[in-house]
């Protein structure tokens, strides 16, 4: 049945700007029905998708809105999958989902149709997620910038004109401009982190083992992780519930369940220390990032928080991280290059022969001065609970542009190097937060990354959420007028 306008009344009059959490109970009360939010976030879509190019493999509208129908029975049969009963999903192209091809963004795989859903997808699934299509990504999620030879380029919804980051480049965008309620990602280099804080909306990198891998070509592997992206940091940990927590098939998994992690995010942060750094102590970072974070330094004294200059040394992090993530590739795609190298762009060939070019005790050294870094920084996070940097070094870019090869005069030596601002952070292992911190002089979003001790994701979480609080910068939503 079709919520009435009476049922309505306490609602705005576009579904598409409530938060998910909104929304969800909007659909469980009966103020409105699946159809209803199908049409809505269907027309968005119609409006936006062809300029920005978020969502690929998109359903047709029938089979979506039949899907939104057969929600809608059952509830009215008393039927509840879950907190996402009804809400439309678009997954991840990195991602497998049954019924929906996955492409990787590489013509290799282009039109290939999964058996099964991914773990994590399964669990979205689930909790009552519809989905519609999938969210954009580069060739095999390798680089921070989502263009391909399938799909094409996707934009930034605040300038169209600019690059929406990567890998989860469509999944933010599509979340900027209200295409989506909520996403999931994946992150190694950056790709939760960097699409976000180039959309203003939150991408939180979770402890690697928090939201269980399966499949996978190495189930020990604990570069990469998934996790989740929101419009705010509350949406961020509903889905982070809902995906995390133990499977037998995923010997990493942390055993802790994920509906610990939905608790109230409401905390008193009064004489906790954080590290605050604006560089890394020493990363070349464009002077209007560094203004934007520079400016809402204050919050965190408001907060009542002891906030102290500095970070830990990070000496060794690059050449681990470009080490261990050349040699993971290569269990993941290495056979590739010898039957379809025409087919692959040069900076995923040059990353993947980077791998095959490794010896095992370059691999042995990665590992165990991945050990020490770790080590390193965790003494000091004894003494800081929190640390807070930049994101990206840069703000987002011409979307021509594969990659930024300069910032602030300092040369890039390869197509990875502009995020090591989060690559960094990967190397360590720690959770960490893209939050929407504010604005360049030119109106670009720039985010703020919030890094907690050793799986501690709630306190993250606690701490973005305070910060979202106090700032509303997350409310800044792309002038429509503008696309």
């Amino acid at each position: 049945m079709l919520a009435t306008n009476k049922t309505r009344a306490n609602l705005p009059g576009e579904l598409t700007s409530l938060s998910a959490a909104q929304l969800s109970s909007a659909i469980r009360s009966g103020q409105v029905s699946c159809v209803e939010t199908m049409q809505a976030y269907l027309e968005r879509i119609q409006t936006f998708n062809p300029v920005l190019n978020a969502i690929v493999s998109m359903l047709d509208a029938d089979t979506c809105l039949a899907e939104a129908r057969r929600a809608d029975e059952e509830l009215a049969r008393g039927e509840y999958r879950g907190w996402m009963h009804g809400i439309p999903h678009a997954v991840k192209d990195l991602a497998n989902a049954a019924g929906l091809p996955t492409s990787l963004g590489s013509p290799i795989f282009a039109g290939t149709m999964p058996e099964a859903d991914d773990l994590h997808i399964a669990r979205i699934r689930n909790a009552g997620a519809i989905f519609i299509g999938k969210t954009n990504v580069p060739e095999f999620g390798m680089g921070s910038q989502s263009y391909n030879s399938v799909f094409g380029v996707t934009r930034n919804a605040y300038e169209p004109a600019l690059a929406a980051g990567g890998s989860s480049g469509g999944a933010a965008a599509g979340m900027a401009i209200q295409m989506l309620p909520i996403a999931d990602g994946s992150d190694m280099v950056g790709s939760l982190r960097n699409p976000a804080n180039f959309c203003n909306v939150v991408g939180l990198r979770p402890a690697p083992g928090r939201v269980p891998r399966w499949p996978a070509v190495n189930a020990w592997g604990r570069l990469s992780v998934q996790g989740p992206m929101a419009r705010t940091v509350a949406e961020a940990a509903l889905m982070l519930s809902a995906i995390a927590g133990p499977d037998p098939r995923a010997p990493l998994a942390i055993r802790e369940p994920g509906r610990s992690l939905a608790l109230p995010l409401e905390r008193d942060f009064k004489g906790v220390t954080i590290a605050w750094s604006r560089d890394f102590g020493g990363l070349p970072v464009d002077p209007d990032v560094t203004s934007a974070i520079e400016a809402k330094r204050g919050v965190f004294d408001d907060l009542g928080m002891n906030v102290i200059p500095g970070e830990p040394d990070f000496a060794g992090a690059d050449e681990v991280f470009k080490t261990l993530r050349a040699w993971s590739f290569i269990q993941g795609y290495g056979d590739l290059l010898e039957k379809h190298r025409d087919q692959i762009k040069d900076t995923v060939i040059w990353n993947l022969e980077a791998g095959m070019a490794l010896s095992g005790p370059q691999v042995a050294r990665a590992e165990m001065d991945r050990t020490t870094l770790y080590h390193r920084v965790r003494r000091f996070m004894e003494r800081h609970e929190f640390m807070v940097f930049p994101v990206s070094q840069v703000p987002p870019f011409d979307v021509n542009t594969p990659y930024p090869t300069e910032i602030d005069g300092v040369r890039m030596e390869t197509y990875i190097d502009w995020m090591k601002s989060c690559y960094y952070v990967t190397v360590t292992g720690l959770p960490a937060i893209s939050v929407p911190c504010g604005f360049t002089s030119s109106g670009l979003p720039v985010g703020l990354q919030i890094v907690g001790r050793h799986e501690d994701e709630l306190g993250v979480l606690q701490l973005a959420h305070a910060f979202e609080q106090a700032t509303q910068t997350w409310k800044v939503r792309p002038s429509v007028a503008g696309l």
